[in-house]
């Protein structure tokens, strides 16, 4: 004898034979589903054809109009401003290259090529939308815009680029871009509104969006408008200053990504020298299943090597200090480099921005250095070892 497997069978739907309606309302019910596919995940935004609406092309404060970047709606981009004024506009949105779906500013600095020393700078865009051939302000449900080829001129300029508001935002696990937390006061608080995301100098081969190790997606929800910018570095005198830029305003398939939401909050970070001590302070604001930190030291600001590790709190919203103490070789010299690379549970991670210390120095009177001359958007002092931990006027 064989024993005979039962199913159960979902209740079968009873339709007249040939019946029209009933195939009238089988194709709108697939229709229905086929434009919930569609819409339920985040649509690609088009941004072509822009046209200037208002100030003074290329200069701080003018508008231009890309026209339906959906069905719906229209996009409006100013130039927020800029590091400084050697910073220059040279195309709004590029469409010989790249990709002509994407907004594609080039952004340059000077006559090409950087000054000696450490140089960084940015120019800042708002992105706001409006009812297709109105003013009239429009929030989009969903959308993700990825940042694409954040690479360099493959000696010493490097890309990076900021995303303000942004909900999430996921790269590739094998990454060779590193993030920071953007900082602003609101409401006399200091608090995260975005993310920089810091490329290599390694230079990569045109716009490819298979490149995905220099490529970072965000996700935006209920937006009218948010901020992104546009920038390098250099760390000395160099050419190839004049930067393009890809924002494609969709997502891309990575081969092992990495998503997360607002980061941690590092509130401060400091490095000071003592005697043949390098102490590493820093202080968290917020926690959510953090791992551990892992201090990472380099001799020339590009190569890193990891001195020590830190146990975190893991999950926390109240301030939480820690240090490490880094002992040097009698026989290091120049100026060393420190970063966190702070770990999550799952092995995320991101990085803080970069501190130096200054070995070998024995004049008795500060030393000033300021980088660049003229000084855009920061100013460096070196100050003798004996000076640091006390009051200077």
């Amino acid at each position: 004898m064989f024993q005979m497997k039962t199913y159960q069978c979902p209740q079968a739907i009873a339709l007249s034979v040939n019946s029209t309606a009933n195939v009238r309302r089988l194709l709108i019910l697939l229709w229905l589903l086929s434009f919930y596919a569609l819409t339920a995940s985040s649509q690609e935004l088009v941004f072509k054809n822009a046209e200037l609406v208002s100030g003074t092309d290329k200069e701080d404060g003018a508008s231009y109009r890309f026209t339906r970047v959906n069905s719906k709606v229209d996009a409006i981009v100013t130039i927020n401003g800029r590091s400084s004024s050697n910073v220059r506009l040279v195309s709004f949105d590029m469409d010989n290259v790249g990709h002509d779906k994407a907004f594609q500013p080039r952004v340059g600095y000077g006559n090409d090529n950087t000054p000696n020393g450490l140089t960084d700078w940015w120019m800042e865009f708002n992105i706001s939308f409006v009812k297709t051939g109105t003013n009239t302000a429009v929030s989009v449900d969903s959308f993700q815009v990825t940042g694409l080829d954040i690479d360099g001129n493959g000696q010493k300029i490097n890309e990076w680029v900021c995303f303000y508001n942004n909900k999430t935002y996921m790269f590739e696990n094998s990454t060779l871009l590193h993030g920071l937390n953007m900082m602003e006061m609101v409401n006399s608080v200091s608090t995260v509104v975005g993310r920089k995301f810091v490329g290599p100098t390694t230079n990569f081969t045109d716009v490819d969006t298979s490149a995905t190790n220099v490529m970072v997606t965000n996700k935006y929800e209920s937006t009218n408008s948010f901020r992104l910018r546009a920038g390098a570095t250099s760390t000395g005198a160099n050419g190839a200053s004049n930067r393009m830029y890809s924002f494609w305003f969709k997502s891309f398939s990575y081969q092992a990504p990495n998503e997360f939401t607002l980061p941690l909050v590092l509130l401060n970070f400091n490095t000071t020298l003592a005697e043949k001590k390098v102490n590493v302070n820093w202080t968290t604001g917020k926690e959510k299943e953090l791992s551990h930190f892992v201090i990472e030291r380099s001799t020339n600001g590009m190569d890193y090597t990891e001195v020590g590790v830190v146990v975190a709190n893991g999950s926390s919203n109240v301030k939480i200090d820690y240090s490490f103490s880094d002992m040097l070789k009698t026989d290091l010299k120049g100026i060393l480099y420190y970063r966190l690379k702070m770990v999550d549970m799952d092995g995320s991670f991101q990085r803080s921005t970069v501190k130096l210390i200054r070995l070998g120095e024995t004049k008795s009177t500060a030393a000033i250095s300021t980088y660049p001359n003229p000084v855009m958007s920061e100013l460096r002092v070196t100050l003798p070892a004996s000076w640091q931990n006390n009051k200077v006027v």
